[in-house]
């Protein structure tokens, strides 16, 4: 297939849309179902890369959740507890422990369940079966990987009456070196992002303490590779091989940090025993459930608990989560790993990320004010890493 005519680009009223190779050969996907859009593959084509490199730099199968082509989530294939299955909505599903892809999406898909409504999934590896299970039941608008199982290949095909978008892309595939696009008629073009994120990006650690474990090791490169897909600036939490809080898109670095840690919050809240065991009523479906556990966790513009409220989502009134509560849990939450895509120019982003339980850190460095974020690192027994290079996305 040498190119591909889409319905219309960003917008409706950008006609006409297609996409194609510069040089005129064959395009590297075969569409197998459906008919993606322009933010469907920009989608596709950013989230396979990532999760590519995720493979290539751990040997781990990996998955990611992209919405407006960002990240809400990266994760490899490591078994899930039995609190987090349950959170996640994915403890009803058989073989899940056998399957490292399933266990990288139900991580992926999992960790901000909000954002992930009508997602694009990227696979590193052959979808199975149980992995095409579990995106069966969701709201997502496509997925890509290098291929299907025969049966899972009739399972996605099922979805959407036959309409969900699927993508099968070459693995073997590599992107000229340079890369070009257009803003306002003028052609821009620079050399493609081939930086190597690996476990020697680590290597230069400027805090008092040094030690970074092999778990550490592998959350900080999580962290990088998705902030490398990631609209900047942005800044990432992860977590036992995946990410748990990315914030995207913010023109100030402590606003990257607030809202990826705040979604790292609710991440670890929805593992309470309280969020766990919300009575909610059984007609109440899984997107429904997503948004009352946000409202429960975050008191969002809907008291979830007030009296008229809470009889639409429960069979009984549950007790408030309160703040103290909350705090209490966070308090006991460490180990936890973040990188940045620039350097952090002040220390109130090391300040907020202690208060979701971070540990290590990796940031380019280069502030005229790095000492002093060194200086908050060692005050809080934190590991932090410069990594010397940049990794803006835009």
């Amino acid at each position: 297939m040498k190119e591909f005519e889409l319905k219309y680009g960003c917008n409706p009223n950008q006609k006409p849309a297609r996409i194609f190779m510069n040089d005129g050969s064959d395009l590297p996907i075969e569409i197998l179902s459906g008919r993606p859009g322009y933010i469907n593959f920009l989608d596709a084509f950013n989230s396979y890369q990532l999760v590519k490199e995720l493979k290539e730099a751990l040997g781990m199968v990996a998955v990611t959740s992209f919405k407006h082509v960002s990240p809400t989530s990266a994760a490899v294939g490591i078994p899930l507890s039995k609190e987090l299955k349950k959170a996640v909505f994915q403890d009803d599903i058989e073989g899940l422990d056998d399957s490292p892809l399933a266990c990288a999406y139900a991580r992926a898909r999992g960790t901000d369940r909000m954002c992930s409504f009508g997602d694009w999934v990227a696979l590193s590896d052959v979808c199975d079966v149980t992995t095409a299970k579990m995106i069966k039941r969701e709201v997502s608008d496509g997925v890509i990987a290098p291929g299907y199982e025969p049966e899972a290949l009739e399972i996605l095909k099922t979805k959407r009456k036959g309409a969900y978008n699927i993508v099968k892309i070459d693995p073997d595939y590599v992107p000229e070196v340079t890369e070009r696009k257009q803003v306002f008629g003028v052609t821009f073009e620079q050399g493609r992002n081939n930086f190597k994120i690996d476990r020697e990006l680590l290597k230069n650690v400027v805090t008092a303490e040094k030690t970074l474990p092999e778990s550490a090791v592998r959350d900080l490169i999580v962290s990088l590779i998705t902030l490398k897909y990631t609209q900047s600036n942005s800044v990432c939490y992860a977590v036992d091989g995946q990410a748990i809080g990315v914030g995207a898109g913010q023109q100030s670095r402590i606003h990257c940090t607030r809202l990826a840690g705040s979604k790292a919050d609710t991440w670890f809240l929805r593992q309470h025993e309280k969020v766990l065991n919300l009575p909610f009523r059984e007609d109440i479906g899984r997107p429904d459930r997503d948004n009352v556990i946000d409202g429960y966790i975050n008191k969002n513009e809907e008291d979830v608990c007030s009296d008229g409220v809470w009889q639409r989502y429960f069979t009984r009134r549950p007790e408030p989560f309160t703040l103290e509560e909350m705090r209490a849990y966070l308090d006991t939450i460490d180990g936890v790993s973040l990188g940045s895509d620039a350097f952090f120019p002040f220390f109130d982003n090391i300040e907020r990320a202690r208060r979701s339980g971070v540990k290590y850190i990796a940031e380019p460095g280069g502030s005229i004010r790095d000492d002093a974020v060194i200086e908050c690192c060692d005050k809080y027994g934190m590991v932090m890493a410069f990594t010397g290079m940049r990794l803006f996305h835009h």
